[in-house]
């Protein structure tokens, strides 16, 4: 009786995890929406590289509970509209357990509904947008500092130390650049102020000239920016050939190699809010530094910052399905996710901790600032 009991047991241990999509004996399928066509390549094709790196380094010790990690990479062109397909796609034809790091505040909410309405875990995106945790939900989990949050601090921060008396703000006009817009009036609030000019731009433009012109006859002496990449770069360059020199604060988005690489000295002074450290080849820390050389070695490039984000992502999930233990399923992940502590890695990040109230891993930022064409952080972590 004891043998048929346990034969049955077994049996119905078998079919659950069979049902569980995305979970074989052997595999656990993840998903990924990046942009490998669009204005963020810089930022998707790193963080990609960095999450395949992490999951080799898994599957070469033998995966998690013996299934091997497998990654289903699609691409949205930072479109909302595609990432909406790509959700469907990695739901229903790939059949993935989880999505992990989907780049982009917009694309991440147009898809996100998508996989919540199918049970699929929403980890750890690629944005620091509060809706990524915020109305909590049991399967969307964000691992840094809101663009809000970390704006509201840095703003505060910087305008109590350097006496700033006028604050404007220039920002992408949707659901990115409105955080960044509103962490900033949040510091103004706090602080008895308001921007004294508010500019905006669309998604692809060039030339920033009316924007700053603005500015500069409100004489603003700081300029909060809602900007990623080129735009950052195309803004404050115009600024300096104007003649135009506030201090400059991006948010998270534009705390990446490629703004002091591709702008060259005259980025010099951006500040940024940042979630960690910001990996170099000289890094002190010698397990950064043969991290990096192990990067390069596998992808023939040098990595960045978010090459370190792809690769934490993968991290976060491997220690909390490692935690959920071999039957793996959305409610035992959910519970190893829910009372997960990780602490601060060699990358100089944050500790994260989650539990069932709270699944944004930490809310605390560093402030950090190009120096001779250079990240370097200025303050350790801080909230205000």
């Amino acid at each position: 009786m004891k043998r048929i009991i346990g034969i049955t047991a077994a049996l119905f241990a078998g079919a659950a995890l069979a049902q569980v999509q995305g979970v074989s004996k052997t595999e656990i399928v993840l998903g990924t929406a990046q942009d490998l066509s669009g204005p963020v390549v810089p930022f998707s094709k790193p963080a990609v590289n960095g999450m395949r790196m992490k999951i080799d380094e898994i599957n070469e010790g033998g995966g998690i509970h013996g299934r091997k990690l497998r990654l289903v990479v699609e691409d949205h062109g930072y479109d909302p509209k595609k990432a909406v397909l790509a959700a469907q796609k990695l739901i229903q034809k790939d059949r993935i357990f989880a999505v992990v790091g989907p780049i982009g505040t917009p694309t991440a909410m147009a898809g996100m509904p998508i996989y919540l309405e199918k049970n699929v875990p929403h980890l750890f995106p690629l944005s620091a947008a509060r809706q990524m945790f915020d109305p909590l939900h049991k399967l969307k989990y964000a691992g840094f500092a809101t663009y809000y949050e970390a704006t509201r601090s840095g703003l505060k921060r910087l305008v109590k130390e350097k006496g700033l008396k006028r604050v404007c703000t220039l920002y992408q006009d949707d659901d990115f650049g409105l955080e960044v817009k509103e962490g900033g009036e949040a510091a103004l609030k706090d602080l008895g102020m308001k921007y004294a000019e508010i500019t905006t731009y669309k998604r692809g433009t060039t030339d920033f000239s009316s924007q700053v012109q603005k500015m500069q006859g409100a004489g603003c002496d700081m300029v909060v920016l809602g900007t990623i990449i080129r735009e950052t770069i195309l803004a404050i360059g115009t600024a300096r050939k104007l003649g135009f020199n506030p201090e400059f604060l991006a948010s998270g988005a534009a705390y990446l190699d490629l703004i002091h690489k591709l702008g060259g000295p005259a980025m010099n002074g951006l500040y940024a809010t940042g979630g960690m450290n910001y990996p170099y080849a000289d890094d002190p820390s010698s397990n950064v530094r043969a991290w990096y050389q192990r990067y390069k070695g596998k992808f023939n490039e040098d990595p960045n910052l978010s090459s370190v984000y792809g690769y934490q992502i993968i991290t976060l999930f491997a220690n909390a399905a490692d935690k959920a233990g071999p039957g793996l399923s959305v409610d035992t992940l959910v519970k190893a996710l829910d009372n997960m502590t990780v602490p601060r890695d060699m990358f100089g990040a944050d500790e994260q901790s989650f539990r069932p109230n709270k699944h944004q891993g930490t809310n605390r930022s560093k402030l950090c600032q190009i120096q001779s064409q250079k990240w370097a952080c200025l303050t350790d972590f801080f909230t205000d």
